[in-house]
């Protein structure tokens, strides 16, 4: 199938990749755009990965307040360059990121950042569930890791499931931003305040 110039512009300003890009992926894909959408995000975040090691000292500090005033946060994001940091892409991801925390309440940004003190006692209690069960040994130990698991997908920020849309995660959405920037971004700190809270 041919496609024109008019299809390369249009994939572009959907995918944000360059015009040789979109020229490739059109020409692998035999014109299907949505096929070509798919390839440049595989290959977007193909790229995005590589520059994971990239340092990242640009950025923001982004806020965001509930509309009741009684949650609040301040999320750091950073990028690799101020360029990056201006445009509406990465104040966008900064700005839902933002919400997110508000909604969520994680408890640290990766599970790497849960005090482990919080995760030893999720562990006990989830042995003493396991245990009351009166399964054997061996699937008891199979039953708590997992159950640790899954309790850092609710607890660490880019392990939890974005509230607009489930299927990604915060870690998801962090990945295909930085894949249309070009640049490393990563999530280094927040903090959040809710009213009579400690």
């Amino acid at each position: 199938m041919a496609f024109t110039a008019k299809d390369v512009q249009e994939l572009r300003q959907r995918t944000g990749a360059g015009m040789m890009e979109c020229k490739r992926a059109l020409e692998e894909t035999k014109g299907d755009k949505d096929r070509a959408v798919e390839n440049l995000r595989k290959k977007g975040i193909a790229k995005a990965e590589k520059r994971l090691g990239k340092q990242t000292s640009e950025g923001q500090i982004t806020s965001y307040i509930h509309h009741n005033g009684k949650v609040g946060v301040l999320v750091e994001v950073n990028c690799e360059t101020d360029f990056v940091a201006r445009t509406d892409d990465f104040k966008t991801l900064a700005r839902e990121i933002a919400l997110h925390i508000a909604s969520a309440a994680p408890l640290a940004v990766d599970k790497d950042g849960v005090p482990s003190e919080v995760v030893e006692r999720e562990r006990r209690i989830f042995e003493e569930q396991a245990r009351a069960s009166g399964k054997p040994e061996n699937i008891i130990a199979k039953m708590v890791d997992g159950k640790v698991e899954s309790y850092y997908k609710d607890v660490a920020l880019l392990s939890q499931p974005w509230i607009r849309e489930p299927k990604k995660t915060i870690g998801d959405l962090v990945k295909e931003a930085s894949a249309r920037v070009g640049e490393n971004i990563q999530v280094r700190r927040f903090v959040r305040f809710q009213m009579g809270e400690e």
